[in-house]
């Protein structure tokens, strides 16, 4: 095998290619659980191939002593769970079986760590054909990931960053081709490094998500404190309700090097799960940032009332309407004097009334609304409509929200439109600056807010209206005539042209 280093362009593509061998057979929603694990268990298998070896050359001679140095690795793969024990056996009947329970081994031999992350990953399924057809596609699919291109070992991949962000990639595009279910695991990155930035998570965060998806959002939080203080001391929360997306952001965070979390399985509104030592009480955290499911039906109203953790004393979102029991519930898990948050919401969460128009008027009259920011149409996968961020903090200098229209300043797309570098950049510099700026930003009081009967429609606070020019009646009427005069010469010169062809 080749110990070139590898680049990001080559394994992007290389894992990419390997989708081929399920296009036109299932769909991308059924077979992207298959590729990403496959990444994640080839990954993890070139790492321990590469330790052994080296072990080995080390220590030759005492097998004993190379068996615990091993037992130690990051993780531990019991004999036949290897990437390579299932391709050397690929030609046999039963890959689907094989690859099943080498993934619960794996689970086994790793307690905690990777406790039930494969338990929804079946590739010994129906869904993939008849036994002959899915042994063949799993053949090829342990073909694709057997290839030199995709030699993972230490000593050619770097950094897990490259890992990591083929991890990513790949999210991405199956986000992109999935529709309407992409919002149930997938948070572009330019709104992830919105939010990030905005929060400031700094050494010592504790920081939580508690509607996980794929876990993007946490690793760019993670990512900045990184960048900012250049220390790894904090540590990255979460829930996620779908068993297979838990899965997805349990891998991604092993494959970014993100080894101190704590994500939870489990529906967040209905059973939280991030409970302090005696489960009696939520969690607290320093930063809490989501972007959950619009406008959720059937989130869990009918024991919201009775709520042992009383995340709804200010009121019961509506039946069918979920995105303030969202909210609630992170505000209830932020630390008292550091707690800070940022949500993902669709437009409607500002103006709503009835029993969301009350939750909304006590969040503004205990000062925890800090801003408003209105984002572009189009931004996120599975919903054309255009969202807001809103931002909380248990702490602020003033009682004014400021209110941001960033909703008319993006990179267009054919599918998809994208904040650019500079589009972000002005939204962050217009925060912290906080001040009003002219078609783009108001800094509103307590009082102007009340006036508008705690409606937040950002319209009413930020002024985007372009005056038409001004137009000169004169100049159109001297336009008008001489166009008449070039009309009129024409026609002549048509004429003439007709009676010379014999067209009286």
């Amino acid at each position: 095998m080749t110990t070139k280093q590898i680049n990001q362009d080559d394994i992007n593509k290389a894992v990419w290619n390997a989708c081929d061998t399920f296009r036109g057979v299932i769909s991308a929603d059924t077979y992207k659980d298959f590729i990403l694990t496959m990444l994640f268990l080839k990954y993890i298998s070139d790492v321990y191939k590469d330790e052994y070896n080296k072990l080995v050359e080390q220590y030759g001679d005492n097998p004993e002593l190379i068996h615990a140095m091993m037992s130690k690795q990051r993780f531990v793969l019991p004999e036949g769970a290897s990437f390579w024990d299932l391709y050397e056996a690929r030609h046999q009947p039963g890959n689907g079986e094989r690859i099943d329970k080498a993934l619960h081994a794996l689970e086994e031999a790793n307690g905690s760590k990777l406790k039930n992350v494969f338990q929804d990953i079946s590739f010994n399924t129906d869904r993939l054909g008849q036994e002959k057809q899915k042994n063949d596609l799993l053949r090829h699919l342990l073909e694709d990931f057997g290839k030199d291109i995709l030699n993972l070992s230490t000593e050619r991949v770097g950094s897990l960053d490259i890992i990591g962000n083929a991890y990513e990639y790949l999210i991405k595009h199956f986000a992109a081709g999935s529709g309407a279910t992409a919002g149930e695991y997938y948070t572009p990155p330019e709104v992830s490094t919105l939010l990030a930035t905005v929060l400031e998570p700094v050494e010592g965060d504790q920081i939580c998500d508690p509607c996980t998806g794929s876990g993007s959002l946490l690793l760019k939080c993670g990512a900045m404190v990184r960048k900012n203080s250049g220390s790894k001391k904090y540590a990255l929360f979460g829930q996620e309700a779908i068993g297979s997306t838990w899965a997805l952001a349990k891998m991604n965070m092993f494959l970014h090097g993100e080894d101190n979390h704590r994500i939870e399985w489990g529906d967040t509104i209905r059973n939280p799960l991030l409970l302090d030592k005696d489960s009696k009480g939520l969690l607290h955290f320093d930063v809490v940032t989501a972007n959950p499911p619009f406008s959720l039906d059937k989130w869990g109203y009918e024991d919201a009332s009775s709520d042992p953790y009383g995340r709804f004393r200010r009121g019961v979102p509506p039946k069918t309407k979920g995105d303030y029991a969202f909210i609630s519930h992170m505000i209830e898990t932020l630390k008292p004097e550091s707690g800070r948050m940022a949500v993902v919401v669709p437009h409607g969460v500002l103006f709503r009334a009835s029993s969301e128009g009350k939750i909304r008027q006590q969040l503004i009259e205990e000062n925890l609304l800090d801003t408003v920011i209105g984002l572009p149409e189009k931004l996120f996968f599975g919903t054309g409509i255009p969202a807001a961020i809103l931002i909380f903090k248990k702490h602020k200098t003033d009682n004014n929200v400021l209110f941001i229209d960033a909703s008319r300043e993006f990179k267009s797309g054919k599918n998809q439109n994208q904040l650019t570098s500079d589009n972000i950049q002005k939204v962050i510099d217009t925060y912290k600056a906080r001040e009003t700026t002219d078609k783009y930003s108001y800094l509103a009081s307590f009082d102007e807010i009340k006036e508008n009967d705690f409606n937040l429609n950002i319209p009413r606070y930020v002024d985007t209206f372009e005056e038409e020019a001004e137009i000169d009646l004169v100049a159109v009427r001297t336009e008008r005539l001489q166009l008449q005069d070039e009309l009129k010469n024409l026609e002549g010169e048509m004429a003439g042209y007709l009676k010379e062809l014999g067209y009286e």
